[in-house]
């Protein structure tokens, strides 16, 4: 059953339906249909005509709504129904209405403390634009002198959250986007009946498609009899609905609001390279201590009200006890979350900031490559104007697609003069951005549409604190061990029905 709900999960399941049926139509109204054809046809082209008018007025990324207008004009069934399927925005109206209710509630309690804004500035003004972006736009306050650590390896960040999550002593909160049953999980999962035991509040939040053919539906009743509270984010159903394509794709765990994680990494084997699908699985994420947790304490209560609104007193979530924090304290950190359901991509707006304030270099770790026009402006823009631009993605891929969109924009990049490495060792998931030994963002967030724009995300903003300068030492020794330059002749011998397929899949990247 997993494997049949993951076969009409697919995405692509849905497109093969619906272009199956633009054939059935053609051919019926060949044979059966007569003078009917061309007036029921002038019927679905008025239908999309309406469609692209409401598209086009409503805000938002251009080559999304370019992409949507070519599908829906040029085959109007596919176009109409896949558009009413996954990409209408006001068929999210009840569920963004809902959400802001909850909002409502928990950003107050996002207050930035007195004082810190205004260091800040007087340290860099340059980065208090970026932190201050966060606090007004998005409500994410600026915290400073968190204690942070950045893994440069599943294995190394896994190691650290058991010992943590060992210490609970009040609660234990996680949000995943996908969970396997294997060695990873069961050691996490036996910590958490231990502590649950111990009278230790633990709740589970893991997303429904993420995770379906991974876990049986029953699953949270199981967990529940275990002594976790458990959830599924949006769960499956099989009917038409625009939300079906909005994933909970944040990774993270809070512990008694004084420790967090955040990064790449689900719980599952191959994060941790217990099992190997793609040869070594580089993977990262980071460990924050201190107030700046409170950020993702407010973040998990969120969802987890949105799906079960059984939480009014919030405050009762923050931090007991003083955390014990180390020598590594210092800088300002400021954790944020990117939600679909609002028209500001807070995510893509972090990755910006940090390129157009580079001065010297940016480095980039990215599974997925697939730009909108704004970040390859930004990118080429800040490679030609001096700054070293570096970017790793896998040389091993997990999606075979997805990996030659990745290779298409390589020429134009290097072209510019950015630099373009591959993980020669495997696949790398890491998803980071570190400049100028100064700043740096870790999350779960991919430079692709999906992650953009569909998913909700969260992540970090670091400012002169210890995971940025481990972050920059990780990425220049893994580009020394394990880089595979790529160089402007290996993308001009790629071949050639590979670089028409991409220019193809390229006008319709943001539907992917």
């Amino acid at each position: 059953m997993r494997h049949v709900l993951k076969f009409l999960t697919s995405r692509m399941v849905w497109v093969a339906m619906v272009i199956i049926l633009q054939v059935v139509w053609i051919v019926a109204s060949v044979l059966f249909l007569g003078g009917y054809y061309w007036a029921i046809t002038l019927g679905l082209s008025f239908v999309g005509l309406i469609l692209v008018i409401d598209i086009v007025r409503q805000p938002g990324n251009p080559a999304y709504k370019l992409a949507w207008c070519i599908l829906i004009l040029s085959v109007p069934i596919v176009g109409d129904i896949l558009y009413l399927l996954f990409g209408r925005g006001n068929a999210i109206i009840a569920q963004r209405r809902h959400h802001r209710r909850i909002d409502s509630e928990l950003y107050p309690l996002l207050e930035q403390k007195e004082g810190v804004a205004e260091k800040l500035w007087e340290e860099s003004p340059s980065a208090a634009c970026q932190f201050r972006y966060l606090r007004d736009t998005a409500w994410f306050p600026t915290w400073e002198n968190a204690d942070t650590r950045y893994f440069s390896s599943g294995e190394a960040y896994f190691e650290e959250l058991c010992r943590e999550l060992k210490t609970a002593r009040h609660y234990i909160f996680l949000e995943y986007f996908i969970i396997e049953r294997g060695y990873m999980w069961e050691t996490v999962l036996s910590i958490l009946e231990e502590k649950a035991k111990e009278g230790v509040e633990v709740r589970l939040l893991y997303d429904d498609i993420g995770s379906i053919w991974l876990l049986p539906r029953s699953y949270p009743k199981e967990l529940e009899e275990k002594g976790i509270q458990c959830r599924r984010f949006n769960p499956f159903r099989p009917v038409i609905s625009a939300i079906f394509n909005n994933r909970d794709h944040r990774k993270m765990t809070v512990i008694d609001g004084r420790t967090a994680f955040c990064g790449g990494l689900n719980l599952a084997d191959e994060y941790i390279n217990k099992k190997q699908r793609f040869g070594h699985w580089k993977d990262g994420g980071v460990r924050i201590r201190g107030d700046a947790v409170w950020s993702y304490t407010v973040m998990f209560l969120g969802m987890w009200n949105a799906m079960d609104h059984s939480d009014y007193d919030y405050e009762a979530y923050r931090a007991r006890t003083g955390p014990a924090l180390s020598g590594r304290t210092g800088g300002y950190t400021a954790p944020y979350g990117d939600s679909p359901l609002e028209g500001e991509h807070v995510g893509e707006n972090v990755y910006l900031g940090i390129i157009h304030h580079a001065k010297q270099y940016v480095y980039i770790y990215t599974p997925y490559l697939i730009l909108d026009y704004e970040m390859i402006i930004s990118l080429t823009l800040a490679a030609k104007s001096g700054i070293d631009v570096r970017i790793m993605t896998p040389h091993i891929p997990d999606k075979r697609l997805i990996f030659m969109l990745t290779r298409s924009y390589y020429r134009q990049l290097i072209e510019a003069g950015v630099r373009i490495y591959e993980y020669g060792s495997g696949f790398l998931h890491t998803k980071a951005f570190v400049s100028d030994d100064t700043t740096a963002a870790i999350g779960s967030i991919n430079l692709d549409f999906r992650s953009l724009y569909l998913h909700f995300e969260c992540g970090s903003l670091h400012y002169r604190t210890e995971a940025v300068e481990e972050l920059k030492k990780d990425f220049l020794e893994t580009v020394e061990r394990h880089g595979i330059p790529i160089t402007l002749e290996f993308c001009k011998k790629r071949p050639v029905y590979e670089q028409a397929l991409v220019s193809l899949m390229r006008l319709f990247t943001p539907l992917f």
